[in-house]
């Protein structure tokens, strides 16, 4: 009975979006095969669309010790398709879904049916009242941001930014940004995470993202799904504020070579909240090697009509082949498909293929894939790189502003149209990274190879991933007894 009570159970709880969800969930991957009892939290909106959509139930039930459970976002059904519905998520998780993740963390920190007691929560940084509910309850808590180290550093400093002046801003975007220690030498105005655009201090989602990024001193450590080879600089910086810090990314790559050593990867399936149109690897199959760009703004940008046609334009004067995931949802007022003009429709037809979205680790490894054009969201980042695919920027928002910075001025992976859209500009990016791709695989190749090298045997993101297993089991032997605080 001694043995089974020093067996940890680990509470994991994302913020309820596409990206969050997924690296949590190969986080997940990685826990399940170390013995460790793992309750995953989704909101009740994503948890039915991944069971909807991928085999998420069937692929976790390899592991008895895993348990899916799921809470209220506080957001209606219907209310789930934006950028603009995210931040609203802030409001409804702290009014509605905090008193009930407080009762579920009370609850699961009792035996039950031979399932240990909670012994620790790994829970996505981004959502503010979780350090609050297991201080509280005197559960140890871990965080986990799923952005770059660079963002998470970024938001970081932002104090810091504020006492030297340089927010809020107005005017010149490529003034030079001076206060984030170790980008001093290439950070602009445009570059910083785009909250930091906000020209009053006090708003909403600015103080949000601000507050609940200086909590994570408050946590047992963080988490972070990068790798040291990629930004060991900038994670020196957060390590000297944040010293207990784990970087085992990329997470996407590290759970799968894991469980292929295993010989527990039964399928290819991805934590996608949408449905999956295969089709497109039967037209990438037909194209010559390293033709094609893919385009995808992943899961939450949502463009009016002129910016659609604006790149729709561009793509097709490129002269590229290209793959394009179009969400049926990605266009403010209107059907994706209204009223094209008919050299577009032509233009696609002949050399293109929209989806509504895409198996999108699969279409950049195919080898027929030889740029993407992205957001910039910071799991396609990692794709891209573990790939060896360069990448043309179109950050959205949030993170991505400063990922496309350290993609083409850092690690020279690619090039950024932040803040541009017109189809001269993507058709002459477009045509750059696909005809000087020779001269960006030098980059591109070695950050390949040492993403590759991260997550096998010996690798730092490997090394990193069993100190974290032996941190929680830690955390088993000595978690308290549940005390809540008096209020």
């Amino acid at each position: 009975m001694e043995r089974e009570a020093a067996v940890p159970h680990v509470l994991i709880f994302p913020f309820p979006a596409q990206g969050h969800m997924n690296s949590m969930l190969k986080l997940a991957e990685l826990l399940c095969p170390a013995d460790m009892y793992i309750t995953f939290l989704n909101s009740d909106h994503n948890h039915q669309r991944l069971l909807r959509f991928t085999d998420a139930e069937a692929r976790f039930s390899h592991w008895p010790k895993f348990r899916f459970e799921s809470i209220t976002d506080g957001l209606p059904d219907d209310g789930h398709c934006s950028a603009e519905s995210t931040f609203e998520m802030f409001n409804t998780l702290e009014s509605i879904t905090r008193p009930l993740f407080r009762d579920l963390v009370i609850s699961l920190s009792h035996p039950q049916q031979e399932i240990p007691p909670l012994s620790c929560i790994i829970a996505d940084g981004i959502i503010p009242f979780v350090i609050d509910v297991a201080e509280e309850l005197n559960i140890p808590i871990i965080s986990f941001r799923t952005i770059s180290a660079c963002s998470f550093w970024a938001y970081f400093c932002i104090p810091k930014l504020i006492a030297a002046g340089e927010l809020p801003f107005q005017g010149d975007m490529d003034v030079p940004i001076k206060s984030v220690p170790g980008m001093e030498g290439f950070l602009r105005r445009r570059d910083l995470p785009s909250f930091c655009r906000a020209e009053e201090l006090n708003d909403h989602v600015f103080q949000t993202v601000l507050s609940a990024t200086q909590e994570t001193t408050r946590a047992s450590a963080l988490i972070l799904n990068s790798f040291e080879d990629l930004e060991g600089p900038i994670l020196s910086e957060i390590r000297s504020r944040l010293p207990k810090l784990y970087a085992i990314g990329p997470l996407h790559a590290h759970s799968k070579t894991r469980l292929l050593e295993q010989s527990l990867l039964s399928s290819l399936s991805a934590n996608s909240l949408w449905e999956v149109d295969r089709s497109c690897m039967k037209w990438l199959d037909s194209q010559p090697p390293k033709s094609v760009v893919y385009v995808s703004f992943g899961s939450l940008a949502v463009v009016g009509r002129e910016t659609l046609l604006e790149f729709w334009y561009g793509l097709v004067r490129s002269g590229i082949p290209f793959l394009w995931v179009v969400r049926s949802d990605s266009v403010t007022g209107g059907n994706v498909n209204e009223e094209i003009p008919g050299e577009l429709v032509e233009a696609t037809t002949e050399r293109g293929c929209l989806v509504g979205w895409a198996p999108q680790e699969e279409v950049l490894a195919h080898p027929a894939v030889g740029g993407f054009l992205t957001h910039s969201g910071w799991n396609s980042t990692l794709e891209s790189i573990y790939t060896g695919v360069p990448m043309i920027c179109w950050p959205y928002f949030a993170d991505q502003q400063i990922n496309s910075r350290f993609v083409s001025e850092v690690w020279r992976v690619g090039v950024d149209m932040k803040d541009t859209c017109d189809r001269g500009t993507v058709e002459k990016m477009v045509k750059e990274v696909m005809e000087r791709r020779e001269e960006l695989m030098g980059s591109v190749d070695r950050l390949a190879k040492l993403a590759r090298s991260c997550v096998s045997q010996g690798g730092s993101s490997r090394s990193n991933m069993d100190r974290l297993i032996k941190d929680i089991r830690s955390m088993a032997r000595s978690s308290p007894k549940l005390h809540p605080k008096k209020k």
